[in-house]
Order: C-alpha cells, then structure tokens, then sequence
C-alpha cells in the first residue's frame, strides 16, 4: 500500500450530534468512547475506554507507562476539576548520584533515570471513582480484545512507526519483540497483536490500579528497570498517588480559558493569552505578519517565565496569580515591538501574591472530559517492563540538573510537564474541550485554537485545519517552525522582523502537533473536529 505523503488538504466538515461525541487521534479508540456512551456511561467513563484504546493502536504515543492529566466538567454542578496523574522520581535518585555516574548537563531520554512512576493507570481508576459511573473491567473491554486479537496499523502512525529510525530504536531498546512483529515494524495495514499488553489489561481491569502498582505488573518495573541501573523501587510504585486540584483560568474577550495547575505547563498558554489580549488580533488577516508576529512574541514571553517559574508546586512555590494578573500582561507587552522580534526575553517579576495523545469526550447531558495521556517521546525511554508490554516514560528527562533551579531533581518530586488539556466556558457554562498534542508545541497550539476560535469565529474543524507555527525548542530564541500553507510573503516579512523562520512540509509536520476540539452551544449541540495530521476522528450520534 502505498505509503503516507502528508500532502494533506483536510476538506472535512465538523461533527454535529447532541447526544454524545468523542474526539481522539484514532477511529478505533473514538468509536470505543462511543460505545461507552451508548451504554449509558458518561464522559469520565468514555475518556478512559478511548484512552486505553490508544495504549493499542498508537502505542509510541501514549499508554499506562506514562502520565495523564484531565479537566473534567460536571454539568450538574458547572464545577471543573483538575485530576493530576503524573508520576514522581523514584525516592533514591538525586543530582549527585548521577554526577557520581557522569550525568550533569541533563538526563539522557533512553535512560533508566528518566523514567518516573507511571502515573496513568492510578489516574483513570481515579477519574472513575469520581466523575465516573463504571468500572475498569466495564471501559477497558475493547483495548484488551484489540490487544489480544489485534488492530490494523494505522496511516499516520504506520508511517511513523516503519520508519528506519523507529525500528532501529526498537531494536536496540529492551523487551520490545512484541512492538516488531517476525522482526520488523509492522506496516500500515497489517494487525499487530500485544500479548504481554493485553495481559496487563486485563490485570488492570480484574484488580484495579493496585494490580499494577503492587502485583506482578510491579515486580517486572522494578526488575527491568534495576537490570538497567536505575533506581526505582517497589516502594516508589506502592506510595504512588494522583492529585486533584481547581484548574487555572483567564478571561478571554468573553469567554473563560481554563488550563490545568503546574507541573504542567498550560500556564503557558494562559500567559500568552493575557498578553495577546491587548492587540486587535481580529483585524488582521488570519496568515499575516502581523498577526503570527504578536502571537508569536506573545509565546516567547510566556515560555521565559514558565520555563523559570514552573515545577512541582508540592516542592517550589509557583506565583501563578501574579503570573495571571492582567497588570503584569501589560508590563510584558510592553516589550513587544511591532516591526522587529526581540532578542530572547528573560523571565518577568511578577507582583507578590498568596508523542503524547489528546481525546476529548462531552456527553449528552453536557458532562465533558478533556484528556491528554503521554509516553512523552516516541515510546518514551524505549525500555519496556519484560513481559508486561508496557512502555516507560521518560519524563525525567525534563528536570533540571541545577540544585537551585525550581525544576531541578530531587526523589519524590515531580517533573515540569508539557502536557495540558483545555476547557473553555462562557457565563460558567461548558463551551468547549480542546486539546493540541505535542511536546512544547501545545501551549503553542492552545494559543493558536484559542485565537481561530475566538477572534476569527472560525468552527472547530477550520480551526484545527489552520497552518500553524512553532518555537522549535519552546524557548525565547527558538527558530520559527512555519508549516506548509503560511504564505510564502508572510514568511518572508517575518524573517524581515528578525524571525529565525524556517518552512516545514511533508512528514516534518509532525512537530506542529495535533489537536481535537468539541463545542457545545446553549440548546446542547455538539461540533467536533479532528486533525488532518493525525488518523482524528469524530465519533458521534
């Protein structure tokens, strides 16, 4: 079959329905959430099920060996809350112990100190016995049957996956022969089975998070991990807990932008928000220079103070209202020039004061779930827990080896994060979930959706076909990733500004994320849309 070329024109119209929509990166996991919603579950129940659906047939992406993070809106009472399921460094680990073994610049991904405890699998029984009405065995029915009896490969990630880069990674990670079936990496089309996934599952499902954090699921973590030389424990899985917290927001021209807490970095893309807010962004044609000039300026600002203030709040203070205060926007925007680009910006002082997949789910009675689990790299470290099929993260890697540096390591604590799901309102009531998908991409992306949404009145498929553009590195003097479609004059007038741009097509889209949205409007119809640059798709009725 011939291969993927990404000389994509979307063409889709968005979903409409009001009885229940799911949004996820695959039609398989979508049409699973959907099922859910058929009987009678709601969309705490169907986030999980379209989730573990993804562990399957996108498993580079996301699983139960990484992290997850949600925004989840009760309809009952117009409450959001923020369910934190990342995980933590093992308690033994510390700067000094890697510089004793070499490491002092940063952790390598590949790793075994860049695994931190999976967070994931605590996180979806968790968001069960909250918001949902089911249980694991109910939701985790069809990732254990494409698990044992295999799903095709997909388009997107078929090509990602045969790719010679990819099956040489596996080759060399350990216990990875389930992810290379007779040896290679599979091509897009033909059914992959995972054993030792569907088996752990199943644990999952008969005995709840415990079977993986305590049972043999455990047992095989610890062991593969200390074959390796790192250093987590059985210890570090048993004491392992989510966290729930109040989400983060801002007021938008109207409409109420909400992000979840630090560790993650939707702080980010609220910053740049309140920056942007002060510039006419509705005037201005939507692929002109002057339009992705002040988006842009708008991002590096917000990455200088995230990338200095964000860590885990448990251990550093984070002055997240001063960051937030509408005063201290305007003091950065200040900095804004609107014909040259700044030189990288250093963080601000606020005022005092007291591969990665996303899926968003709304259900019939207005309940919705906004989702984003992660592996972070493409199948994260690369070491798979012998026998289990279960990928590790590497979120490790994101902490700072500085002692003095908010983020810097330390056992038992958590890692900046880039992960992020979004939830608009307006009058306190639900009006959208969104999600783009991405590494530092996603504050990026949520700036961009955010900007088609509201200042463009574009619908949720207009605004996920939109080009986009990217910080490369998430930094303030990151080159200026500018996607197929950004007119060849725009690029040109912002190289012009003194933007280090650089044009992408082809497969090199990848790094412009992707992204679901769902809008819900006050007579409770549903709009969905999925992204081109993925295998998306909108699962409805």
């Amino acid at each position: 079959m011939q291969p993927m070329s990404f000389e994509f024109r979307s063409r889709r119209s968005m979903v409409l329905a009001t009885r229940g929509m799911v949004a996820a990166e695959n039609p398989l996991a979508a049409e699973a959430g959907l099922a859910i919603l058929r009987q009678g579950g709601n969309a705490a129940d169907a986030a999980v099920a379209t989730a573990a659906v993804m562990n399957v047939t996108a498993p580079a992406a996301t699983g139960i060996g990484g992290d997850c993070f949600v925004l989840y809106y009760d309809a009952a009472t117009r409450q959001v809350t923020a369910l934190n399921g990342s995980g933590r460094a093992p308690a033994a680990l510390s700067i000094d112990l890697l510089a004793q073994q070499g490491i002092t610049g940063a952790i390598p991904n590949t790793s075994p100190h860049a695994v931190t405890v999976p967070g994931a699998p605590r996180a979806w029984e968790d968001l069960l016995q909250r918001h949902g009405t089911l249980t694991l065995a109910d939701v985790l029915r069809d990732a254990i049957h494409y698990a044992e009896h295999g799903a095709p490969v997909s388009p997107v990630f078929g090509a990602a996956w045969s790719s010679a880069r990819v099956e040489t990674f596996l080759r060399h990670s350990p216990h990875t022969e389930d992810y290379l079936p007779g040896g290679r990496s599979p091509q897009t089309g033909q059914v992959v089975r995972l054993p030792g996934l569907a088996k752990t599952l199943r644990a999952l499902a008969e005995g709840g998070a415990a079977a993986f954090y305590q049972g043999e699921t455990a047992d095989r973590i610890v062991s593969t991990l200390e074959a390796l030389g790192g250093t987590l424990t059985h210890h570090d899985l048993k004491a392992h807990t989510s966290t729930w917290g109040e989400p983060l927001a801002t007021d938008y021209r109207g409409v109420t932008v909400l992000e979840h807490p630090p560790n993650g970095q939707g702080l980010a893309a609220l910053l740049a928000l309140n920056i942007a807010e002060g510039w006419p962004l509705a005037q201005y044609a939507p692929e002109s220079p002057e339009k992705l000039h002040y988006l842009v300026e708008a991002m590096r600002l917000a990455f200088a103070d995230v990338r200095h203030y964000v860590a885990d709040p448990a251990a550093v203070p984070v002055p997240v209202r001063g960051l937030l205060d509408k005063t201290y926007a305007a003091q950065r925007r200040a900095r804004v020039q609107p014909d040259s680009a700044m030189q990288p910006p250093d963080y601000g002082s606020p005022p005092n004061s007291s591969d990665t997949t996303y899926l968003c789910v709304v259900d019939g009675a207005g309940n919705a779930c906004s989702f984003i689990n992660s592996l972070y790299f493409g199948f994260g470290s690369g070491i798979v827990a012998r026998g289990t099929g279960v990928f590790l993260q590497n979120r490790g890697a994101n902490f700072v080896l500085q002692p003095d540096h908010p983020n810097a390591l330390r056992g038992g604590k958590r890692p900046y994060h880039t992960i992020i799901p979004g939830m608009l309102l307006k009058d306190g009531a639900l009006y959208g979930v969104f999600g783009v998908m991405g590494g530092f991409m996603q504050p990026q992306g949520h700036l961009q959706v955010v900007n088609a949404l509201v200042d463009d009145g574009l619908n949720p498929q207009e605004a996920l076909d939109r080009p986009r553009w990217c910080l490369e590195a998430g930094t303030g003097d990151s080159v200026l990733l500018l996607e197929e479609g950004v007119p060849v004059a725009t690029m040109a007038a912002l190289a012009a500004k003194g933007h280090r741009v650089a044009p992408v097509s082809g497969a090199g889209r990848a790094v412009f994320g992707s992204g679901q949205i769902i809008l819900r409007d006050a007579e409770g119809v549903l709009y969905g849309g999925g992204d081109p640059r993925k295998d998306s798709a909108v699962a409805a009725y």
